[in-house]
């Protein structure tokens, strides 16, 4: 069962209270060029990303933000945008009132949102501008840029005990701190918790855990994951899939980022489909069917299963666009595209429609199961056609009234 934390809108999309977990992603591009930061911005956002932060990170930066907005408009594409702040954020924000009225919310980081002396008057801007603008923060807080003063002191602290704790349970504790200090310190100067989401990243998913699991205890704001730096490719997908599969599963989190790095000119939106997939995986989200295809083994040397199951997928994914509207309720279809009679017409049986081909020396039929009943035996050499025609009818037929 999910905790059920503190709600926060975000520029239309609630984020905890109980509302569904969300999918954030970030762009890469410079946010300065504002035809490629729109493109990648609309590319995320059609993926299925609710949210999409992009850098502030210097004036030409904040001042392309309203035109990014505009652009999307105009697209049709009306996901927030979060703006990234770091060291400068205070005097973009104030400079650049465009810039704050477009965003949706204000990503900034305790560790270096000032230093020293200049701290508190620079966090207390930011928190104002956010109050001034009726916005929404998210205090981050990463062990890559954790405020060094906070960490000194608690280990000084843990120095002078009689039972010293490791230095990994004093960096989690310094972590979940500075955020909880943080939240303080904001609701202090006037903003409601129903402007903040905490959250509290490391690159290692046992630290990850420790620390979602102990803030989670602490507080009810809501609470966004993300293990920072998770890595290229399948390191990446396993390593974020493996912490934040474990917290959700203990009902922490309310919206969800899987920070791969990309390949050289790779798909940025791979984080968005990885994050789809976990929470569509558990249970927690409905996006797209379900295309349920055996593995293959010994008996499955024909790569006919395997191409179909393929095909079947990628247009029922590029499907979607247009089906989300027509077809009320498509993103609950299950269809099965089994390899032979193993496991091929039980798996279709428990699918809404499913096929069962023939694996090796099998006789060349394949048996349909539409909601548990067999319904034909398709023959011939373009069996896969014949399915793919069968399954338009039934969507058509199911949820087209």
């Amino acid at each position: 069962m999910r905790k059920k934390t503190i709600g926060v809108n975000v520029g239309g999309v609630m984020v905890g209270g109980g509302a569904p977990i969300v999918v954030q992603s970030m762009t890469n591009t410079d946010t300065a060029d504002i035809e490629a930061t729109v493109k990648q911005v609309a590319q995320l956002a059609n993926a299925g990303s609710e949210i999409v932060r992009i850098t502030v990170d210097r004036e030409d930066a904040a001042r392309s933000v309203p035109y990014i907005r505009d652009e999307l408009d105009k697209m049709g594409i009306n996901v927030p945008l979060v703006g990234d702040f770091h060291y400068i954020g205070h005097s973009l924000l104030s400079k650049f009132p465009d810039c704050a009225k477009t965003l949706a919310k204000y990503r900034i980081n305790p560790g270096n949102v000032g230093f020293k002396a200049k701290r508190d008057k620079q966090f207390t801007t930011l928190i104002e501008l956010a109050i001034k603008y009726d916005k929404a923060i998210r205090i981050g807080v990463n062990w890559g840029s954790l405020d060094q003063e906070l960490l000194t002191r608690l280990m000084d602290e843990n120095t002078n005990q009689a039972e010293q704790h490791s230095s990994n349970f004093i960096m989690r504790e310094a972590i979940i701190q500075s955020a909880l200090l943080s939240a303080k310190r904001a609701e202090e100067i006037g903003l409601g918790q129903n402007r903040i989401i905490l959250s509290t990243k490391t690159s290692n998913v046992q630290d990850l855990i420790k620390i979602y699991q102990d803030i989670s205890k602490r507080s009810d704001y809501a609470l966004h994951l993300g293990l920072t730096e998770a890595g290229m490719g399948s390191k990446g997908i396993v390593a974020s899939s493996a912490a934040m599969a474990i917290l959700l599963q203990q009902g922490i989190g309310d919206t969800i980022r899987i920070s791969l790095t990309p390949e050289p000119d790779g798909d940025r939106t791979l984080e968005v489909k990885v994050a789809k997939e976990l929470l569509q995986s558990m249970g927690f989200r409905k996006f797209e069917p379900q295309v349920v295809a055996c593995p293959g083994c010994g008996r499955t040397t024909s790569s006919v299963f395997q191409v179909l199951a393929k095909e079947i997928e990628q247009y029922l994914i590029a499907s979607m666009p247009k089906w989300r509207n027509k077809y009320k309720g498509i993103e609950n279809l299950n269809v099965a595209v089994m390899g032979c009679i193993v496991n091929g017409p039980g798996e279709s049986k428990h699918a809404d429609i499913g096929i069962s081909l023939p694996g090796t020396g099998e006789h060349p039929s394949a048996p349909v199961f539409i909601e548990g009943k067999k319904i034909i035996t398709l023959h011939g050499d373009n069996i896969a056609e014949q399915f793919k025609e069968m399954l338009k009818e039934y969507i058509e037929k199911r949820f087209g009234r």
